[in-house]
């Protein structure tokens, strides 16, 4: 009898784990996605066949060598690209054809045409570090003298990515600038900007930041939202009017909302340094379905030789369901901007 009872035990186990194992095998489940190794890759993309994707599983990161330095994708893998693809806009310059391709890139602020608007459509030199760091450096810019170059890093798992900018002075003169990160996001989504946290009149007198405008900023236009707790600035295909705001942004995130995905990108802020365009390090612009989410360094004085630094991370959500108020989207975001 105990050795029947015993026999039905074994059977019983083996049927077990062996459903266990199938189920396991046949949905691997986003854990076994984001747990795969890190790794770097050649691939063709947007029409350029010099681009390399790190992956790990859960994003990934396209970035090409033969114009840039630039990223050009970024996504859930098997997902939408968040960032831009516009391989067609050109922009005359006296320093020749300027095109924003989408995706992120490099400036030197402040602003000023054709300056800033050095043409990147050359290749340029990279670096494979490891299996999931990139380095790409542009040739110096013959007009302006400065050489940019971006490091992209993959986070072992996960959607976590770290881009961090260098621009070094190649003139034999001093410049004064501040490093420009710009990522140009996928359109039909909006920008999320932090206010600062409330506090009223009886306790606080002294302001709290500036928030910037340019000569074409109407804060009437339908795509502004401007809450207690968040700026919201959304892209409308139907209104090609340019609106762009700036801000100081204490809080050190930006984000972007679109079909339930968030893309957050965190950036420093420094009390007493002096940042360009009246105070901001954090600006957003958009025009059409042309979106902007951007962040500056410090404005700094480089002697020859010498260079500038600035970082950002950036992040990756799904499922995101932000409502319809300030409320609503607090109680979404703030758990993952945490």
């Amino acid at each position: 009898m105990w050795v029947r009872i015993l026999t039905v035990l074994v059977v019983l186990i083996g049927s077990w784990l062996g459903m266990s194992r199938l189920s396991q095998a046949e949905s691997p489940g986003d854990d076994a996605a984001a747990s795969a190794a890190p790794k770097i890759e050649k691939v063709p993309y947007l029409g350029q066949p010099n681009c390399y994707k790190l992956s790990n599983g859960s994003v990934e990161v396209i970035v090409t060598t033969d114009i840039g330095p630039r990223i050009i994708r970024y996504g859930f893998v098997g997902g939408d690209n968040m960032l831009a693809e516009l391989p067609d806009p050109v922009t005359k310059t006296d320093l020749g054809d300027w095109k924003p391709w989408g995706g992120h890139r490099f400036w030197a602020a402040p602003e000023a045409m054709p300056r800033t608007y050095s043409p990147d459509s050359s290749p340029i030199e990279f670096k494979i570090e490891g299996n999931n760091t990139i380095r790409l450096i542009q040739p110096v810019e013959p007009k302006s003298g400065i050489q940019k170059e971006i490091t992209v890093t993959l986070a072992a798992s996960g959607p976590g990515v770290t881009i961090h900018h260098r621009v070094t002075n190649k003139n034999m003169w001093a410049i004064d600038l501040a490093p420009w990160a710009l990522t140009i996001m996928h359109g039909g989504g909006v920008t999320i900007l932090p206010q600062e946290p409330y506090k009223s009149h009886d306790e606080e007198l002294l302001p709290a930041r500036p928030l910037v405008f340019w000569y074409y900023t109407n804060l009437s236009d339908p795509r502004w939202t401007i809450g207690k707790k968040y700026i919201r600035l959304k892209t409308d295909d139907n209104i090609q009017e340019a609106q762009k705001i700036g801000i100081a942004n204490k809080q050190g995130w930006a984000a972007y909302l679109r079909n339930g995905e968030l893309f957050v990108k965190r950036f420093g802020y420094r009390d007493g340094a002096t940042y360009p365009d009246y105070g901001c390090n954090n600006e957003t612009y958009t025009a059409g379905s042309f979106m902007e989410i951007e962040s500056l360094g410090p404005m700094v004085h480089l002697d020859p030789g010498q260079a500038a630094e600035h970082d950002e991370r950036w992040s990756l959500f799904k499922g995101v369901n932000t409502g319809v108020d300030d409320d609503s989207l607090e109680r979404a975001i703030k758990p993952l901007i945490k």
